[in-house]
């Protein structure tokens, strides 16, 4: 198992490398007067001053390869230019509204990898009987609905019409005991840092407003869960080794539990990890329909604004952190299956 990981992190590297080059690709497509942006805190040094020779300053007339140097050690050291969205340097921006995101990502998990394989494996064991068919349909159903129309679903009905489930991260009243001095920010994410300072109501409050973005995460990736899942289970159910264990007489909560659910684990497991990776791609878009301050409506505000800093940024962020997650996601598919180990 160790050297396996060994393996896996030797890779990291080597995928941040490439990743790097892609990201710079993205840069070098911009013309010289869009990539200045980046470097220029304050826009009006762009009519005060001599645009070609800040050009010429910042070196983004020099050889590509001079540039990809520059820009690498600027990486490495953290800098990854200004942006005019978060009013700070890019790496600030980001780091102030993962925390958010990270929160609204995890909240969403949990109920996603628990209740979608529950959901499966009963609808497996009740194959083709009633209960199989109208988990099947909410599977289709949730699986058919983009993540907008969804949210959007939800907020019309839940928020416009019966008062719930309000859209942005806290109550007004919450916020400015969130942003006052006496409230001490532990992880930047609102639930846990109001449980540590024993602010039970902040925790209700930033519940409340989770509900709604957590319901639109949660419904559309857990019926994927739930189809691969059922789909799983019902193969392994027809292995042999699992028909062995029944004509043994064994007790059928033992065939289920210890021989059958773990190997059906094997590829939900890796589906699952990729899902919550995924996720944060998902936030983009409904950050920005509840109205969240997170990375994921940043990001969207910077589309909007052409703040290429911010954007790029923000795709090498997300790229690493796809980087982690996946490398996670391997050593737990090995842990439940140790043949991967020998690949």
């Amino acid at each position: 198992m160790f050297f396996y990981i060994i393996r896996r992190v030797l890779f990291i590297p080597i995928t941040l490398f490439g990743i790097s080059l892609i990201v710079f690709s993205m840069i070098g497509m911009l013309s010289p007067y869009q990539r200045l942006a980046t470097f220029i805190n304050n826009p009006d040094r762009l009519k005060s001053e001599n645009v070609d020779q800040l050009i010429s300053m910042y070196g983004l007339d020099d050889p590509i390869i001079v540039q990809y140097g520059r820009w690498l050690k600027n990486l490495i050291q953290g800098n990854l230019g200004w942006s005019y969205v978060g009013k700070a340097p890019v790496l600030q921006a980001i780091l102030q509204r993962f925390p958010y995101t990270l929160e609204l990502t995890l909240f969403s998990a949990i109920p996603i990898i628990l209740i979608g394989t529950w959901m499966g494996i009963l609808s497996a064991l009740h194959h083709n009987r009633s209960l199989d068919h109208s988990l099947r349909i909410f599977a289709v159903v949730g699986w058919s609905f983009p993540d907008f129309v969804f949210g959007l679903f939800i907020l019309m009905i839940f928020y416009s019409t019966l008062g719930l489930f309000p859209p942005g991260n806290l109550s007004l009243w919450a916020e400015s005991i969130v942003k006052s001095s006496s409230f001490k920010s532990f992880t930047g994410m609102t639930t846990i840092d109001a449980l540590l300072n024993g602010r039970l109501d902040i925790f209700i409050d930033a519940l409340r407003h989770l509900i709604g973005p957590v319901l639109t995460l949660t419904y559309v990736e857990l019926a994927y869960i739930l189809r691969i899942t059922r789909s799983s289970m019902l193969d392994v159910l027809q292995r042999d080794y699992v028909r062995t264990a029944r004509a043994k007489g064994l007790d059928e909560r033992v065939v289920i539990n210890k021989h059958a659910k773990r190997n059906a684990m094997i590829p939900v497991a890796t589906v699952s990890g990729q899902t919550i990776v995924g996720l944060m791609a998902g936030t983009v878009i409904v950050e920005a329909i509840f109205n969240r301050t997170g990375l994921g409506s940043f990001l969207a505000l910077a589309a909007q604004q052409l703040d290429y800093a911010s954007i790029l940024g923000g795709t090498l962020f997300f790229g690493i952190i796809l980087i982690i997650g996946n490398l996670f996601v391997d050593i737990s598919y090995a842990y439940i299956d140790p043949r991967v180990r020998l690949d």
